[in-house]
């Protein structure tokens, strides 16, 4: 397998440490809010790498931290806890935040086909962990404690900068934040390992330490967890575009001075997606969520398939349009499927060109439009209709794109729909709901959901429930009034 890899910038073959297994660590969602769709992005193709690399024969074992305290708002180590932020904004404490959107990440997950990965912890359950770190960070001299805080002391690497297309001016943390420095710092590019009393006296989780009541840094609790969980050699490190700096830079610095060796040789970034303000943030206010999508009446897999279309090293532009695009396309793929019968002679020498192009676009820095297109390549084939359900299964089980089971509730859908009139309702009355439902739809189209939302009120108050469904829509009467 070819993989870009973002500390060497370029694309290389995929060694793990140990051949046939892999450890996969994936920074996890800081559980103060809702994830927008962005975030979701670079879960999505996380997820996709760790059933790619099963796909292809790998042991794969993945690791997920939980951020549930420590991530400032500022990656100068200046600002508000987000989880206290979380907690203020919603009257509640920062626990109940935590577990709150936990939950709501793993719902957002599971409705996108994201697999969780067996190894989740959060940051909370590691304080000893951390401690023990950085109590060897200090034995060794690469750290050093002002100000009451304990500091990582970067002038003692060769090479802080390892993702090298990034300038040390350019990404000082004093610029890129339009912060005030941390005067405790000795350099700009130091960073905190752990926080006492003296930074945020009102911080509502605290630990003893050797140092001082206080809580860990953002950054040691990555490096902390996946050590535990996945030793002292990890294989490949997942994240979002902007996490490489300073974050995943600080989990090199931080993690190697302890070990006293290489750490992770191949990391993989998503790179983000944008909207018509650029990239999406949770800092600008409104952001679009699963639910906000389900809302309008769009499937989440739709979105998942959305990301797809395009690669993870390329920005995605998001607009409904697009998306609208991509409904269309799900949609005839699944009445196609649907269309298909479980039925004809095998011919596995037929089936395998069809699996090789499909493992060579996983191959290929896991290009999933490639991927896309051997499933499609799959439909025109020469086969029996049983052996394309079955490619179609099996490559589906890395896309995750739910399409058997969208077919066969089309297929269900379907014969439901066969009588003309439902019983009980005239011809005349059957007409009137049609017409309503196609003015529902056209409403649907020009984005009018004032109106699509008051056709549906009006059916609903007649019995007639409109359902949306990835496949389209169907219609349940449930009487007449």
């Amino acid at each position: 397998m070819q993989l870009y890899n973002t500390r060497t910038q370029k694309k290389e073959e995929f060694i793990p440490h140990e051949a046939g297994k892999v450890k996969m660590y994936t920074c996890g969602p800081t559980v103060y809010h809702y994830a927008h769709i962005g975030n979701l992005r670079s879960y999505i193709m996380e997820d996709m790498l760790e059933k790619a690399l099963r796909y292809l024969g790998y042991d794969v074992t993945r690791a997920m931290n939980i951020t549930d305290v420590g991530h400032l708002s500022s990656d100068a180590d200046t600002g508000e806890d987000k989880m206290l932020k979380g907690a203020r904004r919603e009257h509640k404490t920062v626990m109940q935040i935590a577990q709150f959107y936990t939950d709501a990440f793993f719902s957002d997950c599971e409705k996108l086909g994201i697999k969780r990965p067996e190894i989740v912890i959060p940051a909370t359950s590691c304080i000893d962990t951390f401690i023990h770190m950085v109590e060897v960070l200090l034995e060794k001299g690469y750290a050093y404690i002002a100000g009451g805080n304990v500091y990582f002391d970067t002038s003692k690497l060769e090479n802080y900068y390892v993702f090298g297309n990034m300038e040390e001016e350019s990404l000082a943390v004093g610029v890129r934040d339009s912060v005030e420095e941390d005067e405790n710092k000795r350099s700009k590019s130091d960073f905190v390992l752990w926080f006492t009393k003296s930074k945020f006296d009102d911080q509502e989780l605290k630990w003893d330490s050797p140092w001082g009541v206080g809580y860990p840094g953002w950054h040691i609790e990555c490096s902390g967890i996946s050590i535990k969980y996945l030793g002292e050699y990890l294989d490949i490190h997942c994240g979002g575009i902007d996490n490489a700096f300073p974050h995943h830079t600080n989990e090199i610095a931080q993690s190697e001075a302890y070990l006293g060796h290489p750490w992770c040789k191949y990391w993989f970034h998503v790179l983000h997606l944008l909207d018509a303000r650029g990239k999406m943030s949770k800092s600008k206010g409104d952001f679009l969520t699963v639910s906000l999508l389900e809302e309008k009446g769009y499937a989440p897999l739709v979105y998942r398939m959305f990301c797809l279309q395009s690669h993870y090293r390329k920005p995605l532009t998001f607009s409904f349009e697009s998306l609208d695009n991509t409904a269309t396309a799900y949609k005839k793929l699944v009445s196609r499927i649907a269309a298909l019968k479980n039925e004809g002679e095998h011919d596995e020498a037929a089936m395998e060109p069809l699996r090789a192009s499909f493992r060579a676009a996983l191959e290929n820095d896991l290009n999933t439009s490639l991927a896309l297109t051997a499933l499609y390549d799959v439909l025109k084939a020469q086969l029996s209709d049983a052996d394309k359900l079955a490619l179609i299964k099996e490559f589906d089980e890395v896309l995750s794109l739910g399409l058997l089971k969208a077919a066969k509730a089309l297929r269900e859908e379907q014969s439901a729909q066969k009588s003309a009139v439902p019983e009980g309702m005239t011809a005349e009355e059957a007409a009137e709901i049609e017409a309503l439902i196609a003015k529902r739809t056209e409403a649907r189209k020009a984005k009018d959901w004032a109106t699509a939302d008051a056709i549906r009120d009006a059916l609903a108050a007649r019995h007639i429930v409109v359902k949306d469904t990835p496949a389209g829509y169907h219609v349940v009467c449930a009487g007449l009034k």
